[in-house]
């Protein structure tokens, strides 16, 4: 059965989880934000007071938690549950969560999780996807835009100005225990000047040209596909 999954990476602020929430609307597939997964765990990292700097203590607490998909149209992700909470959206939780990441005891037991959670087809967007996770995926997608531009979408979204130093803070993290690049045949999108519209219709532009098959009718968009 063709893997029916479609990989969006890209910096923080790019538009990643816009425009993977409205291409999984288009395609009838369920839509995995990883970057709450991260954030999960870092939360709870933080309140059980787990050392951020051990790995294999932060892979064993994810074992605590429990990440499935919605029933509900489309499908989307639950923590525990539940949806993500505003309390993923933390100063702390930004602050902490590269540290976490950075970490290959809980990047593998991640890997495992989204697997499973992909394996039935999503739209699953985060930093690695496309090269880690779902590398034979059909599609993979690649966000970018000027950090200003980042910045400010941050700055919109949240409505505080110091996310958008925090933004800059993890950038600089990132760099240098989790760059991600795009995968060698990965579409990139510059969303610097493009509108949502325009670049939903970039996405959709690709998944034409890519990988056609995923524009066929997929499993019913209330169908559960609920993973471990």
């Amino acid at each position: 059965m063709t893997l029916r999954v479609v990989a969006i990476d890209g910096a923080a602020g790019s538009g990643k989880s816009t425009l993977a929430r409205l291409l999984a609307r288009e395609l009838r597939l369920p839509y995995v934000n990883t970057g709450a997964m991260y954030r999960a765990l870092t939360l709870a990292a933080l309140r059980m007071t787990v050392d951020l700097e051990d790995g294999h203590a932060l892979a064993r607490l994810m074992g605590t938690l429990e990440f499935t998909l919605s029933s509900a149209s489309g499908g989307e992700l639950l923590i525990d549950g539940a949806p993500p909470s505003d309390d993923l959206e933390t100063a702390d939780v930004e602050a902490s969560v590269s540290t976490v990441a950075k970490h290959p005891p809980v990047r593998s037991a991640m890997r495992t999780a989204q697997r499973a959670l992909g394996g039935g087809g999503a739209v699953m967007e985060g930093r690695d996807i496309g090269t880690m996770v779902f590398p034979d995926a059909p599609l993979k997608l690649f966000l970018v835009a000027a950090p200003d531009e980042r910045a400010g979408r941050r700055v919109d979204e949240r409505g505080a100005t110091d996310v958008a130093d925090a933004l800059h803070a993890r950038d600089r993290l990132d760099a240098r225990v989790n760059p991600h690049v795009p995968a060698d045949d990965a579409v990139v999108i510059d969303t610097s000047d493009l509108s949502v519209e325009r670049t939903l219709r970039a996405a959709l532009d690709a998944v034409a040209s890519r990988a056609p098959g995923l524009l066929s009718d997929g499993p019913p968009a209330d169908e559960e596909r609920s993973r471990p």
